[in-house]
């Protein structure tokens, strides 16, 4: 006989009040989730009662006192064979609905990132179709938009150390930033695992990033993304030690200052962040902004301290974009305060699904737009739907319930009691 698991009534409610975090309602929707132990069985069932969304809203003008852009993902074509190694096969409509309520939120949309499966799932011939599609919409509602241009039309493997190693990486960077400006975008350099392979030097990474920048039509993004998102990248800029990669990266800068808007980092760490910002800042001429690529401690980067703050190029932004919206709204009435506190109410979120292995958080991302109803299937192309466990995605969903972001509680009460079922969970 099997023994049927404890139920635990569980009472959720956000906190509030004077640290200025949203006070959520509660929705009387109610669901039950499973608890598990490290080894995956289920210990236990929480009934527990939905929060009503957080009280999000739309900006009534642009938002002006940070720059945000978030990472949009894409949402595959139910039905089609979006498995491992198979070409991605894309729900346009979907993925660019999607888009389009980032841009109501009036933040900026970074599209053809990591988050949108570069490089894992995302081949070149879809992103170019996603890079001039997202861009079209883009110019049609007025939004901002850049997109990423790397090198992954080149098989990392294919290519060897030596000249004619870094003349092919040069050739695959113009290429897609030519692909990029010629749709109206703004150019995100994004790193390289080729180049990473054929390097030997940090000389060897200026060599490239020059004949690169030398193709920008208008400043770009410079994307610093470190190994827990992409294991391949290891001894970016030609060293493993950080400080060494930060002088070589800072040297580019101010080589090419005139050509660069900002710089995006994502190495999740919050001091070398805050160091490398102030760095920026001192530089004489144009000025450098640092978009935070942090996914764990985006709270206190964006609202900054004496001496500046980050402006933002964030996938959690992608799953969290309506509170992101108003806390920026709260900095842009000098409310710094709840501003913060906003964003400090999704920091437990965001570090759940930018957990290690960080490189599968797209998981997440998707889950949660599943979940609120934005895509009609939990799926991810190549297959990576599949990178998180059961476990995981139930704790995912308490945390976001936690901070207001399932948007119709009673559609993910649904959707979630389906994800269980469907994967052996009976309450």
């Amino acid at each position: 006989m099997t023994a049927h698991p404890a139920v635990e009534p569980v009472q959720t409610r956000a906190p509030g009040g004077s640290t200025g975090a949203p006070v959520l309602d509660p929705s009387g929707v109610t669901v039950r989730l499973p608890r598990f132990d490290t080894a995956g069985r289920a210990t236990g069932t929480e009934v527990r009662e939905l929060n009503a969304p957080g009280p999000w809203q739309k900006p009534a003008g642009p938002i002006s006192s940070r720059v945000a852009f978030a990472a949009a993902h894409v949402v595959p074509q139910v039905g089609a064979e979006n498995v491992p190694g198979a070409p991605a096969v894309v729900d346009w409509d979907a993925t660019l609905a999607y888009r389009h309520r980032i841009w109501e939120h009036g933040l900026g949309v970074a599209d053809a990132m990591d988050t949108a499966q570069r490089g894992m799932g995302l081949d070149w011939a879809a992103t170019q179709e996603l890079v001039r599609r997202s861009s079209a919409e883009a110019a049609s509602v007025g939004a901002r938009i850049a997109c990423g241009a790397g090198t992954d039309q080149l098989d990392p493997a294919s290519v060897e150390p030596g000249e004619a190693g870094l003349a092919a990486v040069t050739d695959a960077y113009r290429e897609q930033v030519r692909v990029v400006q010629d749709a109206g975008a703004q150019v995100i350099v994004m790193a390289s695992r080729a180049l990473a392979k054929v390097a030997r030097s940090p000389e060897d990474y200026a060599r490239v990033y020059d004949a690169v920048l030398a193709e920008a039509e208008k400043p770009v993004v410079l994307h610093w993304l470190g190994t827990m998102f992409d294991p391949a990248l290891a001894g970016y800029w030609g060293s493993d030690d950080v400080d060494s990669a930060t002088a070589t990266f800072l040297d580019l800068i101010r080589t090419h200052q005139d050509r660069v808007d900002g710089v995006k980092v994502s190495l999740l760490d919050a001091q070398h962040e805050i160091g490398l910002r102030r760095a920026l800042a001192a530089l004489d001429g144009s000025p450098v902004r640092l978009y935070t690529g942090d996914d764990f401690n985006y709270p206190e980067l964006i609202a900054g301290d004496e001496q500046g703050h980050s402006d933002a190029l964030l996938g959690i932004f992608a799953a969290i974009y309506p509170a992101a919206s108003t806390a920026l709204q709260a900095f842009d009435a000098g409310e710094a305060g709840r501003g913060h506190a906003i964003l400090a109410s999704t920091e437990k979120l965001g570090r759940h699904i930018f957990a290690a292995p960080t490189y599968y958080y797209k998981t997440g991302v998707a889950f949660l737009s599943w979940l609120n109803g934005f895509q009609p299937g939990f799926q991810l192309v190549g297959g990576l739907q599949s990178g998180r466990s059961l476990a995981h995605l139930v704790d995912l969903a308490r945390l976001a319930d936690g901070c207001g972001m399932l948007l119709d509680p009673a559609l993910a009460a649904r959707r979630l009691d389906a994800l269980l079922t469907t994967n052996g969970v009976t309450a």
